[in-house]
């Protein structure tokens, strides 16, 4: 039986990962290890917490002896690392929250997997979860290889970056078993309502104005996050080691026309007049170090392991307006707060 630890597995995209691991994989024994901070909730977990596969622990990866202790308790043959901090405009206000959670956390994962699996990495892998933006800006034209140069313009792209480096050189250094991948934007059931789609959504739910950077012509790829759990799976199963992919949708939208897009959805889903929700749009001061363009070339993984995105994104955005509609309590509790009472009852 292998013995898997997910990081972060009570957020956004590492939610998704744990439920296909523990559903396709029942013979492993999956553990959930989240510091339950601001973006971690167990109601993202809710329907699969009582598997027999499942086994949630709550810590946090800055603490370096814990980890090293959960590693000799457990004896984990597998890291799916995806616990970080992850938002732009937090990384302006407090980079160093980010220094530690994305590089000492890092550090601390990759030491505890050294010292424990001491050399025997026979049937052992660490899996690292990075993104796109360390890659930098793009002008109007090219895509992101797994060869483009990093070149990070945000505390939290520099802190990715700096992660990734020290996952490659556990590799070079101490022949430690890695993979890694960087992925573009990810929408989807469960996402934390600061990130812009669900942050939409929600404003456009409330009639609130929907903040938009710039001149809204900011471009980025954007992937469904089932689609990325399931291109995890395989990285992490047959993935080659000591190697990189990148993971994109290709499907580049601007800003603006993004949000049109999502107005017009939902005014359709809410039954109001068309244009309703496009009055809401609001242009504000441009963010510092704001990347023009991501773009992913995810040809390496397509051709390597044969993953291609299997919605569309107008699939995948209708999919997500509907999770949303129809889980207003989840909506409501996580931006109130009140999730924690969840985790107090289930795990005082």
């Amino acid at each position: 039986m292998k013995k898997i630890v997910i990081t972060g597995g009570a957020g956004f995209i590492g939610s998704h990962v744990v439920r296909l691991f523990i559903k396709r994989y029942p013979q492993y024994q999956i553990f959930n290890l989240d510091a339950l901070t601001y973006a971690g909730n167990l109601e993202n977990i809710r329907d699969i917490e009582n598997e027999p596969n499942y086994t949630f622990i709550k810590g946090d990866i800055v603490d370096a002896p814990f980890i090293e202790a959960l590693f000799l308790e457990h004896q984990f043959d597998g890291v799916v690392h995806l616990a970080a901090e992850s938002h732009v405009d937090r990384s302006i206000t407090d980079p160093l929250s980010f220094v530690k959670t994305n590089v000492i956390g890092t550090m601390n994962l990759l030491n505890a997997a050294k010292t424990i699996w001491n050399g025997n990495y026979e049937g052992k892998r660490f899996y690292h979860i990075s993104t796109d933006e360390v890659y930098g800006s793009l002008g109007s034209d090219g895509l992101f290889t797994e060869m483009t140069a990093y070149d990070p313009n945000s505390p939290y792209s520099a802190s990715k970056a700096s992660s990734d480096h020290f996952v490659r050189a556990y590799g070079e250094t101490y022949g430690l078993p890695y993979v890694i991948t960087n992925c573009s934007n990810n929408y989807g059931p469960f996402h934390f309502p600061e990130k812009l789609i669900p942050l939409f959504i929600n404003n456009i739910i409330q009639n609130k104005p929907l903040p938009v950077y710039g001149d809204g012509k900011y471009t980025r790829d954007w992937l469904f996050v089932e689609d990325h759990a399931i291109a995890i799976d395989l990285v992490f199963h047959k993935g080659k080691n000591h190697d990189t992919y990148n993971i994109g949708g290709f499907n580049e939208w601007q800003n603006i026309d993004l949000v049109k897009l999502l107005c017009a959805i939902m005014d359709e889903k809410l039954g109001r007049p068309a244009g309703t929700s496009e009055k809401l749009i609001v242009y504000v001061k441009d963010r510092p170090g704001h990347d023009l363009r991501y773009a992913i070339d995810a040809s390496k993984i397509n051709t390597a392991l044969g993953w291609k995105p299997s919605v569309t994104f107008e699939e995948g955005l209708e999919r997500t307006v509907n999770w949303y509609l129809n889980n207003e309590k989840w909506l409501h509790n996580i931006t109130s707060g009140e999730y924690t009472s969840y985790y107090e009852k289930q795990y005082s």
